[in-house]
């Protein structure tokens, strides 16, 4: 091999199972994130609201006459903060009044928000479950609602029934609105829903209670019914079933066991993505698109379910990005018994990647952005003041807290670049078995402020890697003249500035055969 210009082509994602060697993705990275094919910074964030009174275990946002309401449950109540709808600038918390409600470790919220018959009025469903520790907690409790916006959430009750006064309506699962019937839903498979448009009567014609499965249903969300609207999919620990209206008497609800054969690792793990709904399973990725389907994850599947910590798996909870098609899992990782972590498909890449363990990723609960253009999701590490904090994503390039602004570290590593699997952007052995001599890098990047280039590599396989380095380069710097040579190459290419940002294009790189050798490292 002569002296030769090569472009770093290299595909999409991050692939955290299976060696590096085999790798044809990138194989390292830390809060970077990929567009059109190439790595990219995910977006800063800054504390919008420093004083959480506790981890939140639940957040739902609206906004209405130009504010934005964030309302956040944790273990000892519900508390909710007013914003602009601009850049998060606002005041509270401001506590809720709750009747009913017991304090307790164990609280996991659901909400939802509705309108009542007339649509004049909204409304605040809310669901404290004890089910933070065990998914299959059978201790029920009872579901909240009130006024929104609004300061008191009392339990609902059917004051329609034989008792004057209302039976409170408890459940262990959790609720949602199917608009204009209010569900709720728990042990043995029990589905329950409320007369259209007034969440006190649970007796009419049109109310229903039935158990469609044999596990308890753990999380519900409305699903597009056509001439069946409305609808939903609700998801039990071991099926997926799906609700419809009929519309005429005697019976106005059609329960549709869409899979039997299907599990959920949480909660909060399910979301809604333009109509496909992506869960994750107890072992693998599921996808709801009118039939049940698993998500082929080659990338980092084992990754994720091999380091988890299932002991604390209802903390395992999901989002979106839609800016950028991404979804993202939360989960803790290791012996963490918080979420440290994010595994991220992007819907539009239709590859995976993951936080690398970023502080950015230290996150319990949050909402995505909709009216308010910006992701909030709550920290659930306590600050100097015993209090909690949330943070505005996608906000700038570094963390920001009160006056102190902090560089956030962002990398990626490429696979092996090396002639024994074909050189950069190949991935098939050519040529003679020689080390690969860089001579040169001519950066492409999009770029804010210095970043830094490593190499990186070993001679085996099960070699120990070799990394020098750290070669700087400035926005406009034209080549990286240097003389590294490994026989499996790899690069690393790093942001760590305060006001560091960067978009990668195509970069080049000026390489040669290097030695043949048959020894270890250099």
């Amino acid at each position: 091999m002569t002296d030769k210009t090569i472009s770093l082509q290299i595909k999409p994602g991050i692939q955290r199972d299976g060696t590096l060697f085999d790798a044809p993705t990138y194989v390292d990275g830390q809060w970077v994130r990929f567009q059109r094919g190439r790595p990219r910074k995910i977006g800063g964030y800054k504390g919008i609201f420093l004083n959480g009174s506790g981890v939140s275990r639940g957040m739902t946002m609206t906004s209405q006459n130009g504010l934005n309401y964030v309302v956040s449950g944790y273990n000892n109540g519900l508390e909710q903060w007013i914003t602009d709808n601009d850049d998060g600038v606002g005041s509270g918390p401001y506590q809720y009044t709750l009747s009913n409600f017991t304090a307790s470790n164990k609280n996991l919220w659901q909400f939802d928000i509705a309108y009542d018959t007339t649509g004049t009025t909204q409304t605040i469903v809310a669901h404290p479950g004890q089910n933070l520790a065990n998914i299959d907690s059978t201790t029920s409790t009872p579901v909240l609602y009130g006024a929104f916006p609004g300061s008191s959430l009392s339990a609902v009750k059917d004051t329609a029934g034989a008792n004057p006064t209302g039976n409170t309506i408890s459940v262990s699962g959790g609720c949602v609105v199917l608009h204009p019937y209010l569900f709720v839903y728990g042990d043995h498979g029990l589905i329950q829903n409320s007369s259209a448009g007034n969440f006190q009567d649970w007796n009419s014609a049109d109310s229903n209670s039935n158990n469609v499965a044999t596990g308890k249903i753990v999380k519900g969300l409305p699903v597009r019914g056509g001439t069946t609207s409305p609808a939903g999919l609700f998801w039990a620990l071991d099926a997926l079933i799906r609700v419809t209206f009929t519309g005429s008497a005697p019976f106005y609800w059609r329960y549709d066991l869409i899979s039997s054969q299907t599990s959920i690792m949480s909660s909060s793990c399910v979301i809604e993505y333009d109509g496909i709904y992506f869960w994750c399973g107890v072992d693998r990725f599921l996808m709801y698109n009118g039939v049940v389907q698993e998500m082929p994850n080659n990338m980092n599947q084992n990754y994720f379910f091999d380091n988890l910590n299932y002991v604390q798996r209802q903390k395992v909870w999901c989002t979106k990005v839609p800016r950028y098609g991404e979804i993202w899992w939360f989960y803790p990782r290791g012996n963490s018994t918080e979420c440290n972590d994010a595994i991220i498909y992007n819907v539009r890449e239709q590859t995976w990647y993951d936080a690398g363990q970023a502080i950015g990723a230290r996150r319990s609960a949050g909402t995505f952005s909709e009216v308010f253009r910006f992701p909030i999701w709550s920290g659930n590490e306590a600050n100097s003041e015993g209090k909690y904090t949330n943070w505005q994503h996608e906000s700038g390039t570094d963390m920001v807290y009160l006056t102190n602004v902090d560089a956030i570290q962002s990398y990626f590593e490429t696979n092996n670049i090396g002639l024994v699997t074909g050189g950069p952007g190949a991935n098939e052995i050519v040529g003679a078995n020689r080390w690969l001599r860089l001579i040169r890098v001519e950066p492409d990047f999009v770029q804010n402020q210095a970043m830094n280039l490593y190499v990186t590599g070993k001679g085996y396989a099960d070699d120990v890697d070799v990394t020098t380095g750290p070669y700087a380069y400035q926005p406009g710097t034209l080549k990286i003249d240097l003389r590294e040579q490994r026989r499996e190459m790899r690069l690393r290419f790093e942001s760590n500035t305060q006001n560091g940002n960067y978009e990668m294009g195509k970069v080049l790189l000026l390489a040669e055969a290097g030695d043949e050798r048959a020894t270890g490292n250099p």
